[in-house]
Formats: C-alpha cells, sequence, structure tokens
C-alpha cells in the first residue's frame, strides 16, 4: 500500500534436489556438485522474480488506481485495509523469523513507524507480532493526528506495547537490544519532507543496523519506481509486497520477498493483469 519448518524460500530447486542426492556421489562428485550449486545459488540471490514473465508489476499510479478500486468500488474500508495488511506483515515476520527457532533475545521487535499510511499497518504489524508472542517495541516519532493513527496507537499501548520517546543514535545499542528492526517508515510516493526529521534521522540509523531489517510494501526512501537509492538507501533483508510488489521490488536482494495480497479479489487481479503466485493453504502471504 501508498519459515517455520520446510525449505528456506531462497533455495533454488537444484539446491534441494542436490541435498537429496548428495549421499549417491564419490567425494570429488560431491564438491563439484557442492561448487556448482553455491555458483547458482549466488545467481538465484541476484534474480529477480521480475524477470519471470508470468508476474506483472504495477506502477505507482497503477497502484493506486487498484486501492482507490478496493475502497470505492469494493468498498473496502481504509481501516480494512490496514489491518488486512498489518496481520500479513507480521504473519511474514514469522515466516522469516520462526518463533520457536529464536532466542529469547531474537524475539524482541523494533517496529519504527512513519506519520503516513505505512506508519498505520506498522502498527497493525506490531499489535499481532504481540499476539503471536513476539516482544515489540515501537518508535512513532512523528505521530499522526489522523483518527486511525491515534486508534491504533491507543490499541498498542492498551496492550502493553513499548513506546521509545527516542533512538539510540548509538547503532550497537540497537543491535544489542533487539533481534530485528521492522521498517514501517515511509510508503510508495512518500518524500522525506512529509516524515519528518526524526524519522529521516531513524533512517539514517536503520542503515547502519547488523541485524535483520524487515521493510514493508517497499524499503523506505526508495523510489518505488525505479528503485534509486537502492544502493545508498536500506538494504532490507525481508520485504514485504502490500497487495502487489512494485516495481521497485526488482532491486530487491534480501533474503526472502514475501507478498501479501490474498484479499485482493479475483476480477481485481484480472484488471490489472496481475498474476501473483498462488497461496498455500489458508496462508495470507506466499514467499516469492
Amino acid at each position: 500500500m501508498s519459515s517455520a519448518a520446510g525449505p528456506d524460500p531462497s533455495e533454488a530447486p537444484e539446491e534441494r534436489r542436490f541435498l537429496r542426492s548428495s549421499e549417491e556421489l564419490s567425494l570429488a562428485q560431491m564438491l563439484q556438485a557442492s561448487s556448482l550449486v553455491q555458483r547458482r545459488k549466488q545467481a538465484w540471490g541476484r534474480q529477480s522474480w521480475l524477470d519471470v514473465p508470468s508476474h506483472s508489476v504495477p506502477s505507482t499510479a497503477e497502484a493506486a488506481a487498484l486501492e482507490r478500486e478496493l475502497l470505492e468500488d469494493y468498498r473496502f474500508g481504509r481501516q480494512q485495509l490496514v489491518e488486512l495488511c498489518g496481520h500479513a506483515s507480521a504473519v511474514a515476520v514469522t515466516k522469516a523469523f520462526p518463533l520457536p527457532a529464536l532466542s529469547r533475545k531474537q524475539r524482541t521487535v523494533l517496529v519504527v513507524c512513519g506519520p503516513e499510511q505505512n506508519g498505520a499497518v506498522g502498527l497493525v504489524c506490531a499489535r499481532h507480532l504481540r499476539v503471536f508472542e513476539y516482544e515489540p517495541t515501537i518508535f512513532y516519532p512523528t505521530r499522526s493526528l489522523d483518527l486511525l493513527h491515534r486508534d491504533l496507537t491507543t490499541q498498542c499501548e492498551k496492550m502493553d506495547i513499548p513506546f521509545l520517546s527516542y533512538l539510540p543514535t548509538e547503532v550497537q545499542l540497537i543491535n544489542e537490544a533487539y533481534g530485528l528492526v521492522v521498517d514501517a517508515v515511509m510508503g510508495p510516493g512518500v518524500e522525506p519532507r512529509e516524515v519528518g526529521g526524526p524519522c529521516t534521522r531513524a533512517l539514517a540509523t536503520l542503515k547502519l543496523l547488523s541485524i535483520p531489517l524487515v521493510s514493508l510494501d517497499i524499503p523506505s526512501g526508495w523510489d518505488a519506481e525505479t528503485g534509486s537509492d537502492s544502493e545508498d538507501g536500506l538494504r532490507p533483508d525481508v520485504l514485504v509486497s502490500l497487495a502487489a510488489p512494485k516495481r521497485c521490488a526488482g532491486r530487491f536482494s534480501g533474503r526472502h520477498h514475501f507478498v501479501a495480497g490474498r484479499f485482493v479479489p479475483d476480477d481485481v487481479l484480472r484488471k490489472f493483469a496481475l498474476r501473483l503466485p498462488g497461496y498455500t493453504g489458508t496462508d495470507c502471504v506466499a514467499a516469492l
């Protein structure tokens, strides 16, 4: 919006076949196959899902039009869409960082929220992470006066989710205090001047983290169309595309990319020529 057990989404099918058959190979063959797998895995990591012809990607204008279609024609409420996206974002976090595999410290999550719609999604994400038994803390330096933001903030406060009054500029303090960070600062089309100085300073700090970073919809600060600033900006480990991936997702090179768009009706998918991967069972997110 404007894994527990099971194979790692970053693994190529060739790697999984290699793992199944490696016991049958001689040592020399295993070394040769392992080298091939590593080269293919590196290439797989560089390959964009956008290279797959069956996927189509909406422009920023088309993504905004899709959202208007949901709001005006399908009568989705704005709070409803934010709730759907925030819940799905939290589910994506649980798939990338499953609770049973985490130490107590790794369960602590810092959610950094901006004053626009992505920030509202971040507040919902934090609330659901608490329900899923993670330990979220929120940094929300530029609070919106919008009623939806105020309601979502109240919900988090009532659930005893801590809010930081400031973000340490000493990066190592954040690395030591939290297991991962969720970037919910800026969505598509939002300029740094719109989120305020505290948020832009927070982004400068997030660039330096050594703990995993999860970005919602787009990495904050990236151009949604071109992905400009992807080299010098945030480099998230996980990207959760809301409704559908944006064009800048082609520049994403992190470990996991999820799409959270199961709520988009089939007729809307066809209208905007979106051919997204299938969702498994009752999952609300799908790995790309």
